[in-house]
């Protein structure tokens, strides 16, 4: 047998065993040890903490966790939230809550309407910055084509006027 052939051999065997090696399973790191289930963390980004009337139900927003209410939750600064979503005031005064809308954890109650405001103003903003002068040029645009369709509107009714003056 020649040397090179030999060598080739060898060189086989040595990279089959290398192949067998990499297919065995290792054993797991923990034996024994369950995955702890983890909180399910809040779906939106940047939600803030507090409670908000969900489908009839108060949610209770903590470090970006959501729950449902299940008693009287008081807060710190002595208002009292129920499930039922009737926040109590520390004078004794009693709000109820709207469906969407939301209370802080000092006790503020927002109106689902005010959010929705407050969301479009920041969209707004948002879009000015992306796309600076944007919006008054598209405002200006609107405007030339109103004027156009007045002025195409006003021929119509010249030709209009003129027609009806050619048939008497």
């Amino acid at each position: 047998m020649s040397p090179s052939l030999r060598f080739v051999i060898l060189g086989m065997l040595l990279l089959g065993a290398a192949g067998a090696q990499a297919q065995i399973k290792l054993p797991p790191r923990r034996a024994g040890a369950a995955a702890r289930p983890r909180p399910a963390a809040a779906t939106g980004v940047g939600v803030k903490d507090g409670l908000a009337l969900v489908n009839g139900r108060v949610m209770l927003t903590e470090q970006g966790l959501i729950n449902p209410l299940a008693e009287d939750k008081k807060l710190l600064s002595g208002y009292v939230v129920s499930p039922t979503g009737l926040v109590t005031a520390p004078d004794g005064t009693t709000t109820q809550m709207a469906e969407g809308d939301v209370a802080s954890l000092t006790g503020r109650v927002t109106p689902r309407a005010v959010i929705a405001e407050q969301d479009s103003l920041l969209k707004i903003k948002q879009y000015d910055i992306r796309y600076p002068g944007k919006r008054k040029k598209m405002a200006e645009a609107r405007e030339r084509k109103e004027k156009a369709k007045e002025k195409r509107a006003e021929a119509a009714e010249k030709a209009k006027a003129k027609r009806e003056k050619a048939r008497r």
